[in-house]
């Protein structure tokens, strides 16, 4: 049942609107002031506002300023003498849903607060609808019964009740955002929002105002205020991908959100409340970002509360043959295609590869296949170059456990495999980079990391 809150400082008005709506089916409350209002507002957010303009102390615009920063989404109906022009303007201009005029006529109320509820029940609709598709533009579920994901899944379901800050490591293509968007799903504020943000595509010099938010004219573009993501994330998740490419400054101000739970906005002098349950991402190794000097320790504290390593595509090879059926559905949803499987070659060649982009590797490795295939099944031929173009037993196998050498480690072994999949992606791609990411499943970022790690690497043998 939808629930209203009333704020008027005329009793007989209160009890007239409250009657009206509490016969028409809807819960009502009822302040006598904003500092009242404020307190009740706090404690539960209702479904709907209705707010006289005019109020002692605090006014009506500024209880509902107040009431936005604790509620991005409040949905509010003000009440203004009646013909009072200007302040119903004002009213609107402030992001008023509806205004009613003194004295009101009892259907017009009803028929402005129906709308008004029906917008806000519209608007959470709207954001699960949202938050499902975005789940669905990836995976749907975690896919797996391996040790490896039985342990991850395991931690997963023990933090997602809590508020704890999680902080998910893993490389590229390990289903991050998924397992996010799984812990916001089942946690206490699966209705609310959940804002995902890939830090590594913020321009340095835009991340302060995008995270935070910046107000009219704090710089020359700024033609408007601007909630930041956290405030958009208010009363539910942000989830922060690659936090570890963000700015050093930014990672300042990042630190005392965090600590203080109230963000700054760029060119604002008052801090804004945030209730936000935060989740960060990354596929760097923070410690070591941190010892270089290139991330605050007491910031990686800060987010690494309950961390959760999620394993890579070639530590949980029993979990092929689910993932491949799991993933031609999603294909042949997309393609319209009756794709049934892979062939035994295929499979042998997909165990064996130590598949860099992951997950994501090898959902782009079945679409190539599906595209390819002119029947139900996806056969050697049908797979990307890269994955055909030397012999299985001579190449991959070739570094496995019955060619180590002395002191060689697997680890090594599938390092150079890796290293000779970047070369000759590249080499097809004729050198360019997003060619050769794009063959390989991977995005041109993580392939650029992969080289620059590997020609580090070669420096220093030398």
């Amino acid at each position: 049942m939808a629930r209203i809150l009333v704020v008027d400082d005329e009793e007989h008005l209160r009890n007239a609107i409250s009657l009206v709506l509490t016969t028409h089916g809807l819960t009502v409350q009822c302040a006598g002031s904003g500092e009242e209002a404020l307190d009740v507002f706090a404690q539960d957010p209702p479904d709907v506002v209705v707010l006289d303009v005019r109020l002692p102390g605090i006014s009506g615009f500024d209880v509902f300023k107040r009431f936005r920063e604790i509620d991005a989404q409040c949905v509010c109906v003000f009440i203004t003498a009646h013909g009072s022009v200007p302040a119903a303007v004002d009213a609107m201009r402030a992001g008023a849903f509806d205004y009613i005029t003194k004295p009101f006529d009892n259907d017009d109320l009803r028929l402005k607060i129906t709308r008004a509820v029906e917008h806000r029940q519209l608007t959470r609709r709207v954001n699960d609808l949202e938050s499902d598709v975005s789940a669905r533009a990836g995976f749907v579920g975690i896919v797996g019964q391996g040790r490896a994901i039985e342990q991850m899944l395991r931690r997963l379901a023990k933090v997602g009740r809590s508020d704890a800050t999680v902080l998910l490591t893993g490389e590229s293509g390990t289903g991050k955002e998924l397992a996010a968007r799984r812990l916001h799903r089942t946690s206490p504020r699966a209705r609310e929002a959940f804002v995902a943000v890939n830090c590594g595509t913020i321009p340095s010099t835009l991340a302060e105002a995008a995270l935070f938010g910046h107000e009219r004219g704090a710089f020359t573009d700024a033609r408007q205020r601007h909630r930041g993501y956290f405030e958009q994330a208010h009363k539910g998740t942000l989830f922060l991908d690659e936090v570890g490419d963000l700015p050093l400054e930014v990672q300042v101000k990042l630190l005392r959100t965090v600590q203080e739970g109230e963000v700054l906005r760029v060119g604002a002098e008052q801090p804004i409340k945030v209730d936000v349950r935060l989740i960060a991402a990354t596929n760097k190794d923070l410690r070591a970002e941190t010892a270089a000097g290139r991330f605050r320790e007491d910031l990686f504290w800060r987010l690494n509360v309950f961390p959760v390593a999620m394993p890579a595509l070639r530590d949980r090879t029993e979990d092929l043959p689910l993932l491949i059926d799991h993933l031609l559905d999603r294909v042949n949803a997309e393609f319209h295609s009756q794709i049934g499987g892979v062939t035994d070659e295929v499979f042998q060649v997909f165990s064996e590869h130590p598949w860099p982009g992951n997950v994501r590797e090898l959902m782009n490795v079945l679409r190539h296949g599906a595209i390819m295939t002119e029947g139900d099944v996806i056969d050697l031929e049908h797979l990307p170059d890269y994955l055909t173009s030397y012999s299985t037993k001579d190449e991959i196998a070739g570094t496995g456990a019955s060619t180590l050498g002395d002191g060689e480690t697997l680890d090594k072994a599938m390092a150079e495999t890796e290293h000779r999949l970047l070369q000759a992606a590249l080499e097809r791609a004729r050198g360019n980079q997003s060619a050769a990411a794009a063959a390989l499943g991977i995005d041109r970022r993580t392939l650029h990391q992969k080289l620059r790690r590997y020609r580090s690497r070669d420096r220093s043998e030398k």
